[in-house]
């Protein structure tokens, strides 16, 4: 059971409130350099990304997103730490939402000239609580970033806003560690009612990165947690998005794109199946159409998923049969199985 949220807009993106979950990714280009952030943007779109933020780490990068958000085509969100100006340039440069923690910013008064722009623009605010970044006073309190230190933070910048009569909030809660963040969430879920970004901040690379985010979000989302989300690994940020859809898809969340089946290959695989996987995969990544592809090696387990996908091939002795949706259409060459199936497939789109 998905737990019931308050509902935001982060531009004409419904994040919480029964709204299924959006994927999020942030851009690595140096926000100052407008054409190769929207060049980022462009490819992170085309993946499939929903929400996208941009570090504004001084003022050049503040003034750059007002060109940032007329060329985007999704919500922009600016990432702003410690300096209340920037804030308020980044709403007068028409961002769909602010990435801030309140009690970072100084001053009360400079807060409240920050929630007051937001809240003139109806722009939300998401809290984000990193256990690299922690308050003095919670570390020696705790010892380290415990859950609880992490929700303490969390509870302490809601507050702050809440004082000051705003309640368009979001917020996250991370470490690196999936079982910490995870113990977070969940009392941070217990606590609160606001809608809930997840990730597990600095997974890694793409490889351990993909297996520590599919293991602490794919539970997360299992038990009702999250609302909005972003894989966070060290690379190209296109990565992230395939692997939010992912994650997403194999727990029956979003139906996005191709669910792509292949056979991790044994002794009975006969045709060289892993580049023939791995070319299907590539050639088709471009597509959001809700299917089913197979690419399977044997004759053992291939032709029932190949029967069972709506496009698939089985492979046997140098050849493979190519599927449709249930039926055998015809027997294939090795050499053309990829050709064969990636041409079925888009000529039926």
């Amino acid at each position: 059971m998905r737990k019931t949220t308050r509902q935001i807009m982060i531009g004409n993106i419904p994040v919480g409130g029964g709204a299924p979950c959006s994927v999020q990714s942030m851009c690595s280009t140096d926000t100052r350099d407008v054409a190769a952030t929207l060049g980022q943007i462009g490819r992170l779109a085309a993946a499939g990304c929903e929400i996208v933020r941009c570090a504004v780490p001084d003022m050049d990068a503040a003034l750059a997103l007002a060109a940032i958000k007329a060329g985007s085509p999704m919500p922009l969100i600016a990432d702003i730490h410690f300096d209340y100006k920037l804030a308020l340039k980044a709403l007068e440069s028409g961002v769909d939402g602010l990435r801030l923690n309140p009690g970072n910013i100084g001053e009360k008064w400079k807060v409240a000239e920050v929630v007051k722009a937001a809240a003139e623009r109806n722009v939300p605010i998401r809290i984000g609580v990193n256990g690299g970044s922690l308050e003095k006073e919670l570390l020696v309190k705790y010892g380290h970033p415990t859950p609880e230190a992490m929700v303490e933070s969390a509870l302490g910048h809601v507050r702050i806003l809440e004082e000051l009569g705003y309640q368009q909030i979001k917020i996250s809660i991370k470490v690196s560690d999936v079982l910490r963040t995870l113990e977070a969430y969940r009392l941070l879920s217990d606590a609160v009612d606001y809608p809930l970004h997840i990730g597990v901040t600095e997974a890694g690379t793409i490889f351990a990165g993909t297996v520590k985010s599919s293991v602490g979000l794919g539970i997360l989302l299992n038990q009702g947690i999250g609302d909005t989300m972003r894989v966070s690994l060290t690379g190209d940020p296109v990565d992230e998005v395939r692997v939010a859809y992912d994650i997403l898809k194999s727990l029956g969340l979003r139906t996005r794109g191709i669910n792509f089946v292949s056979c991790p290959t044994c002794g009975r695989c006969q045709v060289n199946l892993i580049p023939v996987a791995e070319e299907v995969e590539r050639r088709l990544a471009h597509l959001d159409t809700t299917i089913t592809v197979a690419v399977m090696g044997c004759s053992v387990n291939g032709p029932g998923e190949a029967r069972e996908a709506d496009f698939g091939i089985a492979g046997g002795r140098g050849e493979g049969l190519l599927f449709r949706h249930g039926e055998i259409l015809r027997k294939v060459p090795e050499a053309e199985l990829a050709d064969a199936l990636v041409e079925e497939v888009l000529k039926n789109q």
